[in-house]
């Protein structure tokens, strides 16, 4: 019987961690059937380009949402970094790094303001949230003065414009995209092989060998693939680099550090974490400076996509990130989820959302569509809970 259970376990736990991953190629699937041109190198790199703000801001959202929180003033901070940005590059002529500076000033002093009133006066971070939507908004028509600025230009730019190409040459296609694309497979494997054997040490359930070995080269094949579609096209987008480096370092902190092991305490069974000696207070402010951080990012980037800032920047954007991380497998009762589970469900809305504008399909319906999705994906997971209960 404990080998039976152990065998279920393992498909119930692959079933959750693969199924968005198997919903995202198959999403990507029927978009390539029913347009050619969805997986053309172009509109690849268009999809990136076009959403890593809301893959910014659902690293951090992620972890709002194990620490049991949510944050709905993530699209009001996005607009309001951008626009202290806009007001001291474009309309005061600084260097572009003054920009970036003080954008990222602002996102730490609105994470401090929001974490205050959620970590120390314990107001629920719904309430102090929404209260940010309306402030943070008010704040960016007051320092636009209700007009847009434009345009950034140079360096501030070519954050999320820009490329790397052509730095260690090619033929016809960019070297140090499928250099850097492969080091990625490379670490993808070596991670994977460690965690196989961390399972057999401790006599845990893992997948046959020959799966295993299945599972990696198809997802190096579907990531080399990628990156050669990118290195024929532009190269390497600048926003990809940072992309990458945030993903490498969240998900070291979420799942390594004290503090990401703190986390899923609280949002997991919040009376138990504090009796075992978790400085609640402490981890929930540093939870919600972290998302103003990333949400001032996410501003920087969104900024320089548009080049310039607008009064209106960032709106419903809170919702695509929280989208992300439900369809990325976190939970809504906290305590579950992972930083490349939110990464997935935000590249499910992207091609969802790109696909759909390929075909001419109205912005009503993809609306539509998007909350259908959504919903599905909660219900998926507390069927999956309920289940675990009866057993």
């Amino acid at each position: 019987m404990t080998g039976t259970s152990n065998v279920w376990a393992l498909m119930t736990r692959n079933l959750r961690q693969s199924g968005i991953l198997i919903a995202l190629v198959a999403l990507v699937a029927m978009f390539s059937f029913m347009h050619p041109s969805f997986l053309s190198p172009g509109n690849l790199t268009n999809i990136v380009l076009q959403y890593s703000y809301i893959l910014v801001l659902a690293i951090g959202m992620v972890i709002v949402i194990i620490g049991g929180h949510i944050d709905l003033s993530v699209g009001s901070v996005v607009a309001l970094a951008g626009a202290v940005s806009a007001v001291l590059v474009v309309q005061g002529g600084h260097p572009w790094w003054v920009g970036v500076l003080a954008a990222t000033g602002v996102g730490l002093l609105v994470g401090a303001w929001q974490g205050f009133w959620v970590a120390v006066v314990g107001i629920p971070a719904f309430i102090v949230t929404l209260a940010g939507m309306l402030l943070f908004r008010g704040l960016t028509a007051q320092v636009l003065d209700n007009v847009s600025l434009s345009p950034f230009g140079g360096t501030y730019y070519n954050i999320a414009n820009g490329f790397q190409n052509g730095l260690l040459g090619g033929y016809g296609y960019d070297a140090l995209t499928l250099i850097v694309f492969g080091l990625a497979v490379a670490g993808f494997a070596l991670v994977q092989v460690r965690n196989r054997r961390a399972a057999l040490r401790y006599k845990q359930a893992v997948e046959a060998f020959p799966l295993f070995i299945l599972k990696i080269v198809v997802v190096g094949a579907v990531v080399m693939w990628f990156g050669y579609q990118l290195a024929v096209a532009r190269g390497l987008p600048n926003v990809l680099i940072l992309l990458a480096i945030l993903i490498i370092v969240y998900t070291v902190v979420t799942q390594r550090s004290v503090f990401g092991r703190h986390v899923y305490a609280i949002g997991g069974n919040l009376p138990a974490a504090q009796l075992s000696g978790v400085k609640v207070k402490r981890v929930n402010f540093l939870i919600f400076v972290n998302m103003g951080f990333l949400s001032a990012i996410a501003g920087i980037v969104y900024s320089s996509r548009m080049n310039g800032a607008q009064p209106a920047a960032g709106e419903m954007f809170e919702l695509d990130a929280i989208a992300a991380c439900f369809i990325g497998g976190a939970a809504v009762t906290g305590g579950v989820g992972r930083v490349t589970g939110a990464m997935i469900g935000a590249l499910i809305m992207a091609v969802m959302t790109n696909g759909m504008q390929l075909m001419g399909v109205s912005y009503s319906t993809q609306q539509i569509v998007k909350g259908l999705v959504l919903l599905l994906a909660v219900a998926f997971d507390v069927y999956n809970k309920r289940r675990a209960g009866a057993r």
